[in-house]
């Protein structure tokens, strides 16, 4: 019951690392929002102790005040909101740039803006950014949005860290490397799509890469993110927690 007590807000909690993450942290004790702009997939939610779901859209300033207002203050937010484009800069279009920055970084934006003020007024709370290995860590092919915006969210997480490292607010990132996941999924086709490989070659083009020799879980990333949700992490912030099975050595 490592984070009995905390109220935690979780975005894109509806399927894969976001999803992971909400399990792990009401097992240990938390009461958790669990955000996503799907319905259907907060409905699987039903009848789990210490879950509660609302649907939110975090391109829109407007949902995210209306559901904070609604949240009241929390003890933790976890931003797992994200999209993966596939491409690189002459593929890119500047719509698919701004998507990406938007739903990538501004929705961090949005979100800490609406909670921080409570987090401020209690004096103790964690911020939980997921950011990735792909960004100024480490370079990958076709990833120059995904990169590019990852890169940010970690510049983003150390400032704010920096900010208010003096009040009892806590900044952290977490950078997985390739994970077991339904963006995985999509990718994965889309290197199929784009190389004339089957799905299975191209999967197996993603292990290959990888050191440790198999791809992360969502349940991996999870444990992470309850250590830097729980007290455990107290002296923990502004840091770039990589987790990537070695991928970035």
């Amino acid at each position: 019951m490592r984070l009995q007590g905390k109220t935690i807000v979780i975005t894109a909690a509806g399927q894969g690392i976001g999803r992971a993450c909400t399990l792990a942290m009401a097992r240990e004790g938390a009461a958790v929002w669990a955000t996503d702009l799907n319905p259907a997939l907060l409905a699987a939610y039903a009848g789990v102790q210490g879950i509660r779901t609302a649907e939110l859209n975090v391109l829109s300033t407007e949902d995210v005040n209306a559901f904070a207002a609604r949240a009241g203050t929390i003890d933790v937010l976890l931003n797992c909101a994200g999209y993966v484009h596939q491409g690189d800069i002459m593929q890119t279009s500047e719509d698919d740039w701004d998507f990406s920055m938007d739903l990538n970084v501004k929705s961090m934006y949005r979100t800490i803006r609406a909670f921080l003020p409570g987090m401020l007024k209690q004096g103790k709370a964690s911020v939980i950014n997921m950011a990735s290995a792909a960004s100024s860590i480490k370079g990958a092919p076709n990833r120059v949005i995904y990169s590019a915006s990852k890169a940010a969210v970690i510049g983003l997480t150390r400032a704010l860290a920096a900010d208010y490292v003096a009040r009892g607010v806590r900044f952290n990132a977490i950078c997985p490397g390739t994970i077991e996941s339904p963006s995985l999924g999509d990718r994965i086709k889309a290197v199929s799509q784009e190389s004339g490989k089957t799905i299975d070659e191209a999967r197996a083009m993603f292990i290959a890469r990888q050191p440790i020799g198999r791809l992360g879980t969502p349940e991996e990333i999870a444990m992470l993110a309850v250590y830097l949700a729980s007290d455990e992490s107290g002296f923990t912030t502004g840091t770039a927690q990589i987790i990537d099975g070695g991928w970035s050595l």
